[in-house]
């Protein structure tokens, strides 16, 4: 009996801490919008990696720690992408990887969304980010997608160019397993 105990007693106390998931860089997609000469103008991100523990009972027991390599940059113009690689904006060389580090995840007014708190660095900036988002239970894991806005300046990405837009909005669709 005091086995069957034991067990029972293990299996709900490690329910109740979250799980540890790992972003699956295939089936996620980093996506940015900026406009270009007031065109909008778009690009992706790869090399997703990381962990994230999730627990949607215990929120707070939640931490994303997540980033992706500058260099993968992807406009579908390969000489716009090595433009960008360049100092004035991403600076590949010096910042290999754009990160996302959270610091709170919370209910939010909506009951299909959550809300996400935290510090996104790019270019050795580190800005703090919140946008609400979605998780959504998948086979094995959580597919989550929320969207935010940056100004690139605040990242010293772009230099002074009065073509680009100063807003960037971000759009992810993270699948975690």
């Amino acid at each position: 009996m005091k086995q069957l105990l034991c067990f029972l007693f293990l299996a709900v106390a490690v329910q109740g801490y979250s799980q540890t998931f790992t972003p699956v860089d295939q089936s996620s997609k980093v996506h940015f919008v900026i406009k270009n000469f007031g065109i909008p103008t778009g690009g992706d991100f790869k090399g997703l990696s990381g962990t994230i523990q999730f627990d949607l009972q215990n929120l707070s027991a939640s931490d994303f720690d997540v980033s992706v390599d500058a260099a993968t940059v992807d406009t579908d113009i390969p000489s716009r992408d090595n433009h960008l690689r360049k100092s004035e904006f991403f600076d590949v060389k010096k910042f290999p990887k754009l990160s996302f580090k959270s610091t709170k995840v919370t209910r939010s007014n909506n009951k299909d969304y959550l809300y996400m708190f935290g510090k996104l660095t790019i270019k050795g900036v580190t800005k703090d980010v919140k946008f609400p988002f979605k998780a959504t239970p998948t086979d094995g894991g959580w597919l989550f997608e929320g969207n935010f806005k940056i100004n690139r300046r605040d990242f010293g990405v772009g230099g002074n160019s009065l073509s680009i837009s100063d807003e960037v909005a971000v759009f992810l669709s993270v699948l975690a397993k």
